[in-house]
């Protein structure tokens, strides 16, 4: 009996010992408060970049003219004829672009094309060409615009009309090519011989003859071209 209390007493000394080395039991731990708990960052919008610059849409093209009535053109193609008679490119430019036929002919056979060539109205000359002149056409004459221009010794005018293509050895209703006029009609000088010359270059043949039998060399020898003469005959 004595053995049993003495373990219990020495058992509750061992348990108050233990109590006593343990201290205080430790505090729970607050929880943050809401404010300071890291929020996610929202998700912020993707900035749009410009979209590359785009050309400029081109401007819609204006819509036809009407269709004049025959009446109507007659009347324009006629006012282009006296333009170009007068040698007034401006309105002549502004007639073909209100629908102006530059092929079209007044009451004596000439177009806007051919009396510009004719006359060497240059500017004119142009813009019929540009217009669609028909390079092959003939006056009362018979005769292609490089015959008349030949023969006034327009030499710029000689030019413009080889190089768009104008035949050098048509013959007109009189017979005479465009060298034999030049040489005929006219005096026989500096601006005559160049003509010549740009007749040669371009294909010309000296040897068509008049409706005398003669060549051009032996018209320019007979009337005392002696420059035109030698120059042709330079030529073979």
């Amino acid at each position: 009996m004595k053995r049993f209390r003495a373990a219990l007493v020495i058992a509750a000394v061992g348990f108050l010992l233990s109590a006593c080395q343990a201290g205080p039991p430790a505090p729970q731990a607050e929880s943050a408060p809401a404010s300071s708990v890291p929020q996610p960052i929202p998700e912020q919008p993707t900035p749009e970049l410009p979209s590359p610059e785009q050309p400029p849409t081109a401007a819609p093209a204006p819509p036809p003219a009407p269709a004049l009535s025959a009446g109507e053109q007659a009347q324009l193609d006629q006012e282009l004829i006296a333009a170009a008679k007068a040698n007034n490119a401006p309105l002549v430019a502004a007639l073909i672009g209100r629908g102006g036929n530059v092929n079209a002919r007044d009451a004596i056979q000439d177009s806007a094309f051919l009396y510009a060539g004719a006359e060497g109205f240059n500017e004119v000359l142009r813009l019929t060409l540009a217009a669609g002149a028909d390079v092959s056409s003939t006056n009362r004459y018979g005769g292609t615009a490089l015959i008349p221009a030949s023969e006034h010794g327009h030499v710029e005018t000689v030019q413009i009309l080889i190089a768009a293509g104008v035949p050098v050895n048509h013959v007109n209703n009189l017979g005479w090519t465009a060298m034999q006029e030049a040489i005929l009609l006219n005096n026989g000088g500096p601006h005559q011989l160049e003509v010549v010359r740009l007749l040669l270059d371009a294909g010309a043949d000296p040897d068509i003859r008049d409706p005398e039998g003669r060549t051009a060399h032996q018209n320019a020898e007979r009337l005392g071209f002696a420059e035109i003469a030698a120059l042709i005959r330079s030529r073979g």
